[in-house]
């Protein structure tokens, strides 16, 4: 017989029973030994409470498990225990109080714990000590309100005609004991000022700061028991709140700080090799793994994470906790490195073609380029030229990054620009110069709005037709055409070496949607980039107008 849920839980771990990753069986160990410890008490009564009335009376929200109970698994039960069991001896309030006040539950996605936490503040509307403040946080809106709302619906199941409970837009309340439950976001306002008793900061890895963590602990300062619980995945934002909080976290695990009020509970997998050499370590971040998480969408993820790079950076980071660096290369030297046949401009007289620009004025290079195609054929032939300033000849910092201005210049991809500022209008020259040499035609040419008005307007003499396209997520999905259709070898870009610079200075940055845009490879300002971008822009006036431009391929 198990003394608690505690020592059951590790106990099966180390049976191997419970397969869980390095750092959560180094805490749970921390933990078993501070059961012994007389400067600790380990008293169950409330979190026993606590589990029954979740088992009972939070009944769910969402399919498959709608109006069900919750069926709480043993790390969920183990983790509830530990946050309100262990008790320390208070000189300043001379009593026991609850030990842990920081607590961070660092966990892959759709492993229930917002459900969880969910049931957690709803024990707590309806069976807690009552004159409780209790705020669901997160970076947005959106985000505070899947908490705040399952809590709402776990209230609303039980009393549906809000006899003892009342709920409005803003606040969720219990009309006999005064506990209220509220929402916050970064877009709140007054978010100081409040007498919080305890918070959720849901999907904290959204956070460029410490602006909603800080704002919830000072409110907290008063209070005898205050509880600030971090509920998170891994996340794209480098240097954020959740990375310093995780350093923080990592540090109290190791024994590199001392705060026996700080509770790390992290899902995490030992290494990211172990993920695609053995299902079984999936369950290291993912406890809830055959049980709430399928095991079919993990295997579907890592299938299309083979072929996709954006795929597998969000997989890595949003179902097993791996951090992604988001200065990482977009591409292997081999996906655009591969032989072509060489194309001429005559091959394609008579024919139209797609555009795109990507333009500076000063700093970076200027690139145009036209897709052009040929009936039945996939090919993307990719033709494109350069303009770049006289000054950035003897640029260092781009010698040392690979650029070759000069040879590239001789071999009639470059323009070199006197002066200190390019003249914009030689780009738009470049389309018209390419219809009288060749007879072809511009369909469309997307462009960014930024230093575009001489080009927007010599454009319009040649009354050729521009549409704006912005740079940021709305390229993320040409971005992935482009990746694919280089992984397929059905660009022919006439091997161009700029072109060939410039794609391998790319870098993906991901969001947690999944969203991808183009920056330098560690953000290296000498790693030009801008023939991938107007590769990018290309691609994306060629999604919005395929059908169109296949017909006149045709």
């Amino acid at each position: 017989m198990y003394r608690n849920y505690l020592t059951q839980y590790y106990d099966e771990i180390k049976q191997g029973k419970i397969i869980a990753g390095l750092e959560l069986k180094t805490e749970l160990k921390k933990l078993v030994d501070d059961l012994d410890n007389t400067k600790y008490r380990y008293e169950t009564k409330e979190a026993y409470l606590r589990i029954d009335f979740m088992e009972s009376l939070c009944l769910q929200n969402k399919k498959p498990f709608f109006n069900k109970p919750l069926q709480l698994l043993l790390w969920q039960k183990a983790f509830i225990e530990v946050c309100y069991s262990f008790k320390k001896y208070s000189e300043e309030q001379k009593r026991w109080i609850r030990r842990f006040q920081d607590i961070i539950l660092l966990i892959a996605r759709k492993n229930g714990k917002t459900t969880m936490m969910a049931a957690d503040a709803h024990a707590d509307l309806r069976i807690g000590d009552g004159g409780m403040d209790i705020v669901c946080a997160s970076n947005d809106d959106k985000q505070a309100s899947l908490l705040w709302n399952e809590v709402g619906g776990m209230r609303k199941r039980i009393d549906p005609k809000s006899k003892w409970t009342h709920q409005n837009q803003s606040q969720i309340e219990n009309k006999s004991n005064g506990t209220k439950i509220f929402k916050m976001s970064s877009k709140t306002q007054n978010k100081d000022g409040r007498n919080i008793d305890k918070a959720y900061f849901d999907e904290s890895h959204d956070a460029k700061d410490d602006e909603i963590a800080a704002a919830c602990q000072k409110s907290m300062s008063v209070k005898d028991e205050p509880l600030f619980i971090n509920l998170t995945t891994e996340g794209f934002v480098n240097d954020g709140y959740l990375d310093n909080k995780l350093i923080y976290a990592r540090k109290v695990l190791n024994d590199e700080i001392d705060d026996d009020t700080f509770l790390p509970w992290l899902y995490t997998q030992d290494s990211e090799e172990e993920i695609w050499q053995d299902e079984q370590s999936w369950y290291k971040s993912n406890p809830s793994l055959g049980v709430i998480k399928k095991w079919s969408y993990l295997r579907n993820e890592l299938a299309k994470s083979k072929v996709d790079k954006s795929t597998r950076m969000h997989t890595m980071c949003k179902d097993f906790n791996i951090k992604q660096n988001n200065a990482v290369a977009w591409l292997m030297y081999e996906d655009f490195n591969y032989p072509t046949e060489a194309f001429n401009l005559e091959d394609f007289r008579g024919a139209f073609c797609l555009g795109a620009v990507d333009l500076s004025a000063t700093t970076d290079m200027c690139n145009a380029k036209i897709l052009l195609m040929k009936p039945n054929d996939k090919t993307k032939y990719i033709y494109t030229h350069y303009w770049i300033l006289e000054k950035k000849l003897t640029d260092s910092n781009d010698k040392s990054a690979g650029a070759e201005y000069q040879k590239w210049a001789r071999d009639g991809l470059l323009t070199i620009h006197e002066g200190n500022e390019i003249d914009i209008s030689k780009i738009a020259d470049w389309f018209y110069q390419l219809y009288k040499d060749y007879n072809i035609k511009p369909y469309l040419v997307g462009y960014d709005q930024r230093f575009s008005k001489t080009f927007v307007d010599r454009m319009s003499d040649y009354s050729f037709q521009l549409e704006m396209i912005l740079q940021g997520k709305v390229l993320s999905n040409a971005m992935k055409y482009v990746e694919a259709d280089l992984k397929d070898q059905v660009i022919n870009y006439n091997e161009n070496e700029v072109d060939k610079w410039c794609l391998g200075n790319s870098a993906i940055e991901m969001d947690n949607l999944g969203n991808i845009m183009c920056i330098k490879v560690n953000n290296q300002a000498s790693k030009r980039i801008d023939g991938a971008v107007t590769l990018i822009i290309l691609y994306e006036v060629f999604r919005r107008y395929r059908s169109e431009f296949m017909q006149l391929v045709r």
